[in-house]
C-alpha cells in the first residue's frame, strides 16, 4: 500500500511510528513527515548559508539550545537534510561523557570522521548503509571509476592507470600527512592492497605505530595538538573530491556532573577555539553545537566570560540570521503540537491502514497539549501515538508481512 499524496509506504510509515510510539526519538528518515515550524530557521540556514557563505569559502558556527524532548535531534536531522540537499558531507556526532568528550580533540576529530556521510537517498537510509571516512572513500574510487570507464571503455588496466595519474592530481592540504594517507586509501582500493589498512586506521584516528606509517609519506600523529589541521585536511579533501564542504552537528546527548576544573576549562576553550578558527582559517564548513541548556556557560574565569560573549548574539531567520544561539523553545505552542498530532495522524493511518475521525485526533491533539505543562515535543508524540489505537474507526484491513 502506498498513499499517493504522502509517498509514504505502509511498511515506512510503521516505522515512523514505532519510533516515535516508542521512544519518541525521531528516525533518521520520516521525521520531515511531521516536522511543524521549523521552515523559517531552515529556510533562513539554507539560503544564508548552504547556498552561499559556506559553498563560496565561509565558515560558521551555531549553537542549538534545546531542553531534553523539546526536538534537539529532530532539529538537526533537518539541518543535515538540508545540507545534503545543497551537496554537503554531514558527520552527526553524539557528544558522550565517555566517548566524545568536547575537551578531547582527538576524539572529537575520531568522531567526526567515523560518522561522515555523502548524501543519502531515502532508500538508502531506510536500508543498510555504512558511513564514515573508509565507506566515504570506498564511495569515491566507485564513483571515479565508474566515470574514467565510461570515458575510456572496458580496458581494466587502462582504468587503473588512469585513477592513479587522477589521484596524483589532488591538492595540496595543509597536512601532508592527511593528503599522502587518502592517496594511499584510494589507491589501495584501486590496487587492492590489504596492506594499507594501516592507512585507514591511522585516517580514522587509531594508534598506529610511527614506523609503520612512514612508508607511506605519514610522519604527523593525530592527536590534541593536531586535531584542528586534520579537521581543515579533511575539509579540503572533500571540497576536492567535489562536495560543497563539510556539515558537523555535535549532539550533546548527556552532560556529565563530574568533569574536572581543567576538563572544564579545556571543554570551553576548543570551544572558543574552533568559534575564532570559523573566522580566521575554515573555510566550506559549518558547525552546529547542540546542548540542552547554557549553564556550562556560567562562570567567572576568562574561559567561561570569552566563550558566551561569542555566542551571545541571537539567531532571527527574518531579522538577524547571522546571530550564533538558536533557542528552541520549551514550551512548543498549541498550535504547533495540533499540527504535529494530525499529521502523526495520517502517517499512523497508512502505518496501520485504518481510518480515524479528523476532528477526534485534533480533539485528541488539543488535550494532551494541554495536559502537558511543558509542552515538551518527545512526551507529545509519545502520548498521541498511545491514543490513536482508540480512535481507529475500522478495524486493521491488512498486516505488513
Amino acid at each position: 500500500m502506498t498513499d499517493e499524496i504522502w509517498g509514504l509506504s505502509q511498511e515506512h510509515a510503521r516505522r515512523i511510528i514505532d519510533y516515535v510510539g516508542g521512544s519518541g526519538i525521531p528516525p533518521e528518515y520520516g521525521f520531515q513527515f511531521y516536522t511543524v515550524g521549523l521552515d523559517d530557521y531552515l529556510h533562513a540556514i539554507e539560503e544564508e548559508y548552504f547556498k552561499n557563505f559556506i559553498k563560496y569559502g565561509g565558515a560558521a558556527f551555531k549553537m542549538v539550545v534545546a531542553g531534553y524532548g523539546c526536538g534537539k535531534t529532530h532539529f538537526l536531522y533537518c539541518i543535515r537534510e538540508r545540507a545534503w540537499k545543497n551537496g554537503y558531507i554531514t558527520s552527526y556526532v553524539s557528544l558522550s561523557p565517555t566517548e566524545t568528550p568536547f575537551y578531547s580533540l582527538e576524539k572529537v576529530y575520531r568522531a567526526i570522521v567515523q560518522n561522515l556521510m555523502a548524501p543519502l537517498s531515502p532508500e538508502e537510509l531506510l536500508s543498510k548503509y555504512e558511513k564514515g571516512i573508509e565507506a566515504l572513500i570506498m564511495r569515491w574510487y566507485m564513483e571515479k571509476y565508474q566515470e574514467i570507464a565510461e570515458k575510456l571503455g572496458g580496458d581494466e588496466k587502462e582504468i587503473i592507470e588512469e585513477l592513479e595519474r587522477y589521484v596524483d592530481t589532488l591538492e595540496r592540504y595543509e597536512s601532508s600527512s592527511f593528503r599522502n594517507a587518502v592517496k594511499e586509501a584510494f589507491l589501495s582500493v584501486a590496487l587492492n592492497k590489504k596492506e594499507n589498512n594501516l592507512v585507514f586506521q591511522w585516517l580514522k584516528g587509531e594508534d598506529v605505530p610511527k614506523r609503520e606509517l612512514s612508508k607511506f609519506g605519514i610522519f604527523e600523529k593525530i592527536d590534541k595538538s593536531t586535531a584542528f589541521k586534520m579537521i581543515r585536511s579533511l575539509n579540503q579533501w572533500l571540497n576536492d573530491i567535489g562536495y560543497h564542504g563539510l556539515v558537523v552537528l555535535f549532539d550533546e546527548a548527556e552532560r556529565t556532573p563530574s568533569m574536572s576544573s581543567k576538563q572544564k576549562t579545556l571543554l570551553l576553550n576548543n570551544l572558543r577555539e574552533l568559534i575564532d578558527a570559523c573566522g580566521r582559517d575554515l573555510k566550506n564548513i559549518m558547525f552546529f553545537f547542540a546542548t540542552p541548556d547554557e549553564s556550562f556557560l556560567k562562570g567567572r574565569t576568562g574561559a567561561y566570560v570569552a566563550l558566551e560573549q561569542r555566542v551571545s548574539t541571537v539567531f532571527d531567520p527574518k531579522k538577524n540570521p547571522f546571530g550564533v544561539k538558536i533557542t528552541i523553545e520549551e514550551r512548543t505552542s498549541e498550535s504547533t503540537l495540533i499540527e504535529i498530532g494530525k499529521k502523526l495522524g495520517r502517517i499512523y493511518e497508512i502505518a496501520m491502514n485504518v481510518k480515524m475521525d479528523p476532528a477526534e485526533v485534533e480533539n485528541t491533539a488539543k488535550r494532551i497539549a494541554s495536559e502537558l505543562e511543558m509542552y515538551p515535543k518527545r512526551e507529545f508524540v509519545k502520548k498521541i501515538v498511545s491514543e490513536f489505537g482508540n480512535l481507529s474507526a475500522y478495524k486493521r484491513e491488512a498486516t505488513i508481512e
